[in-house]
């Protein structure tokens, strides 16, 4: 059987507590028909809208952004990882399923911190924009026709702290949560690691996790089944399969948007690239198991 990193996009997870709890009932499902067929597999989910809750919800209380991203790590992953437990159960499978608060290596140095691009909390007016540029100093952007979102820096991954005491828990049979929201953020220090007020893109740091893990398959799960050239234009072609070539050729035309398939492809293309047989998929939550036999998704291979 395979090992297998899973990149959960936000379709997974909900806006609130309680609708987090119901969606990830759903999502347990899936992952543990994964598990079933005797495939070893590793999470990392999103957080966009979570971690802008998160430092809404503390405004009276000012948090940094890294401890932001590490409570949405914690209560996030405690969704997850009890109902993909309780799923297992119900399944006769007794495996343990862990959340870890991973610490994920960027460079202090990355232009990203000049311009920021990554999308987090919730949508809103033009007006409202407006508004929280003046008053927060918020940098706010259109968002793929659905309101405006803030944004802020998202410097790509370069290593993860706890690696190795990953391997180790996916080694010993557990299902591991890690790297939530892209892991928090850190730079290396002469004596350790300080966190940045910044956030790496879950799928760029799964990509990065499953490079490290020797995963077989990098699965990037969203709302869509396939990914498409041409998008919402007469001409949209779905595609079965693309080349790192053809990806490169897509990229390079503009046909995948910045904040949303972008950032999947490059980790879809990166992952195939870092050694020989491995394959990234990108594919809808519900239709993953189609998507491992090559029934469903876009799946990125190399030449």
């Amino acid at each position: 059987m395979s090992r297998i990193l899973i990149a959960l996009g936000g379709n997974a997870l909900g806006e609130t507590p309680d609708e987090q709890k119901r969606l990830v009932e759903n999502t347990a499902k899936n992952l543990a028909d994964l598990v079933e067929k005797g495939h070893e597999i590793i999470i990392v989910h999103g957080n966009g809208p979570q971690v802008g809750m998160i430092e809404e919800a503390l405004n009276h209380m000012p948090m940094p952004f890294p401890e932001c991203t590490a409570m949405s790590q914690g209560y996030i992953g405690y969704h997850l990882q009890n109902s993909i437990y309780n799923e297992l159960a119900r399944k006769n499978i007794n495996k343990n399923v862990i959340t870890t608060i991973t610490q994920v290596v960027v460079d202090e140095k990355d232009h990203a911190f000049q311009n920021p691009t990554k999308p987090i909390g919730g949508f809103y007016s033009k007006e409202e924009a407006k508004t929280l540029e003046k008053e927060k100093g918020y940098t706010m952007v259109e968002d793929s026709g659905r309101g405006y979102r803030r944004v802020v820096a998202s410097p790509e991954p370069i290593d993860i702290v706890e690696k190795e005491s990953i391997k180790h828990l996916v080694d010993g049979g557990n299902v591991v949560i890690a790297a939530g929201g892209g892991g928090i953020p850190v730079v290396k220090k002469e004596f350790g690691y300080e966190g940045v007020s910044a956030v790496v893109d879950k799928d760029l740091a799964s990509g990065k996790m499953a490079e490290l893990l020797d995963a077989d398959y990098l699965f990037i799960l969203t709302a869509v089944d396939k990914i498409a050239i041409n998008f919402g234009k007469a001409n949209q072609e779905n595609l079965d399969k693309i080349s790192v070539s053809e990806a490169y050729k897509y990229m390079e035309e503009g046909q995948f948007g910045v904040g949303s398939m972008l950032p999947k492809v490059m980790a879809a293309v990166t992952f195939v690239k870092s050694k020989a047989g491995r394959q990234s998929i990108i594919a809808s939550l519900e239709k993953v198991g189609e998507a491992l036999v090559g029934e469903s998704g876009t799946r990125i291979y190399n030449k």
